[in-house]
């Protein structure tokens, strides 16, 4: 059977979403949550969460290239954190690096310089997050 999951890019302006299902390993890139200092719209999110009805949430977790902590660690931990008490479903963390750039490259691809808009990177970083974490399932 099908288990739906959704994906969070975090950031501290904006947080990314995309949803996805195990059987096929494909995610699809949903909106951006504007954040103040890395606090979204938790309403915002709640609706995604009851329209999409997910069996789990994954955050991606920055690091640096060599896998240490960076500033932006820690808070994407909290975000993970805050998911599962809110909404008590389980959340994972999946490592991102190289999905920002990566999304870039995407987005680039298909329509060029002017397509290159924040809030479609970061659903597309939302996106690899979500398709790196079922490969590693």
């Amino acid at each position: 059977m099908a288990r739906t999951i959704l994906a969070f890019d975090f950031g501290t302006y904006s947080i990314g979403c995309a949803v996805g299902q195990d059987i096929t390993g494909t995610a699809q890139g949903l909106s951006s949550f504007k954040a103040q200092d890395g606090i979204p719209n938790w309403d915002q999110i709640e609706k995604v969460i009851q329209e999409w009805l997910p069996e789990r949430l994954v955050v991606g977790l920055p690091l640096n290239m060599d896998g240490t902590e960076q500033p932006l660690t820690q808070r994407a931990k909290k975000f993970a954190n805050r998911l599962n008490g809110r909404f008590n479903l389980p959340v994972e963390l999946q490592d991102e690096r190289l999905t920002t750039v990566s999304a870039k490259a995407e987005i680039f691809e298909r329509g060029g310089y002017k397509a290159l808009k924040k809030d479609k990177v970061d659903s597309i970083s939302a996106c690899l997050i979500l398709e790196s974490w079922f490969e590693a399932q």
